[in-house]
């Protein structure tokens, strides 16, 4: 249960709409080469500091945006109306996903995850159907599924982390069984914008400059378009807000780095001066804070869904087919 302080409200949708198609060209799986934006090594090992943490406990207090997430996410994927033989969970972390599967409707889940000590952190009786644990780097998820296998890949609060995020769709379209369904979850541009805006400006003004502290994140019209030219059709992207409140800006660090979620950004600085970070302080809860003291910190998740193609699926309409016209309906 969430604290007074670390209270979480999920905000109505933005955006539920069809995604349009990008009329870029194609995805070669064969060319797509890696972007060192993050630093894989590093980021698997804040993972694993995360759930050794006093044995795991400290990163389970920290659950509550994931969790929050992956019941939305999962949410999505009981409005597909079909049963599953086998679920693959990409970057599962300790499964927050998986363990809301329904063994009615799936018979197994498998969990990749590149740090063992976080996929490994919560046993096999919390979950409602039987578990398989795979320990790889999400990015090169052809080396450990085959092509052509999955009836369905889900991925929830991974994606931000990786390098090629047009390679790693691409491999999951391969990997995919025709007519095979990817639902994902990751953190949108908008995520901590309170917390960036507050070190640039403590920057700025303690040391003249700025650095890269919050990674560099994907917004809705790229990932439509990614998905897109990766090959997957009937496109949908939802955005949400999850909005938490911290008694300060310290404690929102905390729980970041708790969540092994802290910055892993190939280059960043390691050290933060410390009167840089008290002014970051009192500009976050200046600029953001709220009349009971407390300041906010804001999660823009964006949400989808696509389909590996298949002759059996509906297509859409040609342009120009229509026989109704848009403003005759909503006038009606």
């Amino acid at each position: 249960m969430l604290s007074a302080v670390r209270s979480c409200r999920v905000f109505p949708a933005r955006i539920r709409s069809l995604a349009s198609v990008s009329p870029s060209s194609p995805i070669n799986p064969n060319s797509v080469g890696p972007f060192q934006v993050f630093d894989r090594n590093v980021k698997r090992m804040q993972k694993d500091r995360a759930a050794a943490r006093d044995g795991g406990e400290r990163s389970r207090t920290v659950d509550y945006v994931r969790n929050e997430i992956a019941d939305a996410l999962s949410e999505r994927m009981q409005d597909i109306k079909r049963k599953f033989s086998s679920v693959l969970d990409l970057g599962s972390g300790p499964g927050h996903f998986s363990k809301l599967l329904d063994p009615e409707v799936t018979q197994k889940v498998v969990m990749i995850d590149s740090s063992e000590k976080l996929l490994n952190r919560d046993p096999d009786e919390e979950f409602e159907v039987p578990v398989e644990r795979i320990h790889a780097d999400e990015e090169n998820l052809l080396q450990v599924v085959p092509r052509n296998s999955q009836e369905a890949i889900v991925s929830c609060l991974s994606l931000h982390w990786v390098n090629d995020l047009p390679g790693i769709l691409v491999q999951i379209k391969e990997a995919l069984k025709p007519d095979g369904v990817f639902l994902g979850a990751l953190f949108g541009g908008d995520t901590l914008f309170e917390l960036r805006t507050a070190l640039q400006l403590a920057e700025v003004e303690r040391e003249g400059g700025i650095s890269p502290h919050v990674s560099p994140m994907t917004d809705s019209r790229d990932m439509s378009n990614l998905l897109g030219r990766a090959g997957f059709t009937l496109l949908t992207v939802d955005v949400d807000e999850v909005k938490v409140a911290y008694p300060s800006m310290w404690e929102l660090l905390e729980d970041l780095q708790d969540m092994g979620e802290s910055n892993a950004v190939v280059g960043r600085r390691h050290i933060i001066h410390r009167d840089t970070l008290i002014a970051a302080s009192a500009i976050y809860k200046e600029l953001h804070g709220h009349e009971d003291g407390t300041v906010p910190a804001t999660f823009q998740v964006i949400y989808v869904i696509g389909w590996k193609p298949a002759p059996n699926q509906p297509k859409p309409l040609e342009r120009g087919s229509g026989e109704t016209s848009l403003k005759d309906a909503l006038e009606h």
